[in-house]
């Protein structure tokens, strides 16, 4: 069940980067099962390669999802009176098939990354297969998206955490960054958020070449409430 159009875009340069597309985040190669995979071998599998969930691909075709906690539930109750021998026998007959997810949440690799983000929250999912045509190319995951948040919010990298509150109206966020820049601070990161009102938002910002004092001196008055200022470090 794809929930974007593929096209070109995530071909696109510019200024030799990368737009944020869901092809250039996704881990891939992905790392599959098929359906008459057996549930002691894939949960062997995803806990070996430090998975929780894997594409279900027969005959070259996307077929289902299946995920760890699938598996777990599937497996004997450690408190049965079955031998271990029992219960290998057991796990040995029941096949991914018998547990996997038959609808499946597909993305393309020129998803936006924050669709994807969309789609896996309301859907409450943890991961979705990327597909390039019919093909099965790679999987998006919680921890992909947990990677982008980082780079977007500077997180790796030392400068000064700003939150403030100002107008949601045109012009403001431009006021903002000129007086940064016009004091000689990087913005190495920023970030938009709802605000408490509909006419308000909160941005959180890194700035790098400025002391926490200057940095204050000279957003206060371009904003409408300086939250939050301190140092951070990776």
């Amino acid at each position: 069940m794809v929930e974007s159009s593929e096209g070109a875009a995530h071909e696109t340069r510019h200024q030799g980067g990368v737009f944020m597309f869901v092809g250039e985040r996704m881990s891939h190669p992905p790392i599959t099962v098929t359906p008459d995979t057996s549930i002691h071998d894939a949960m062997h599998l995803m806990r070996t390669e430090h998975i929780r969930r894997a594409p279900v691909v027969s005959h070259g075709h996307l077929v289902g999802i299946v995920s760890l906690k699938d598996l777990i539930n599937a497996s004997p109750s450690p408190a049965t009176t079955l031998s271990v021998w029992e219960l290998n026998y057991l796990l040995s007959k029941l096949t991914v098939e018998r547990v996997m997810t038959r609808e499946v949440y597909t993305v393309t690799v020129d998803t936006p990354i924050e669709e994807a983000a969309r789609i896996m929250a309301d859907r409450r999912i943890g991961g979705l297969p990327v597909m390039k045509g019919n093909e099965l190319v790679g999987i998006i995951t919680e921890t992909d998206l947990f990677k982008v948040f980082l780079e977007l919010m500077g997180a790796r990298s030392a400068g000064i955490r700003v939150t403030v509150a100002m107008a949601d109206e045109p012009g403001a966020l431009a006021k903002l960054t000129a007086a940064i820049a016009n004091s000689g601070g990087n913005i190495i990161a920023l970030g938009t958020f709802v605000g408490e009102t509909a006419s308000m938002s909160e941005v959180t910002f890194k700035v790098s070449g400025m002391t926490i004092e200057q940095v204050r001196e000279v957003i206060t008055p371009v904003v409408a409430k300086v939250i939050d200022v301190r140092e951070s470090h990776p």
